[in-house]
């Protein structure tokens, strides 16, 4: 399972809305899959941190490592990109969650996540664990 970045800085900044969600929920999918996130994520992540050991330790402490991406899923991402900018999108650069949804989709991962928008439009396989 991929943890996206919003959950992980909900238990990392202890954010008073999500962070009880987030807590129970890595609890939880901890006991039925093995916990990843990936170079993006991990990118997203290193905002809130000064360096990137302090990263690494807050990730070791969490027991979730990073895992790297397939070239399948890079050029998934890609594809759903061109997609996103067919459907009116205006950004001009792939946008994260299009590589951490098509990570999830090649390694048949789901993913947790506060933010199903794109991940349910782009990767409609790819299962969700999102608050109702």
């Amino acid at each position: 399972m991929l943890v996206d970045t919003n959950v992980l800085v909900d238990v990392l900044a202890n954010d008073p809305e999500w962070a009880d969600w987030s807590v129970a929920q890595l609890r939880t999918q901890a006991q039925i899959h093995r916990l990843h996130i990936n170079p993006v994520i991990y990118a997203e992540l290193s905002l809130a941190f000064s360096t990137f050991e302090a990263l690494d330790a807050a990730l070791a402490e969490l027991q979730i490592p990073v895992e790297e991406m397939p070239r399948p899923a890079l050029f998934l991402a890609g594809k759903a990109f061109v997609q996103y900018r067919r459907r009116g999108g205006s950004k001009s650069n792939v946008l994260a969650d299009f590589f951490i949804g098509a990570h999830a989709a090649v390694a048949g991962w789901p993913v947790l996540t506060r933010d199903v928008r794109r991940y349910a439009g782009y990767f409609p396989t790819v299962a969700l664990v999102s608050p109702d």
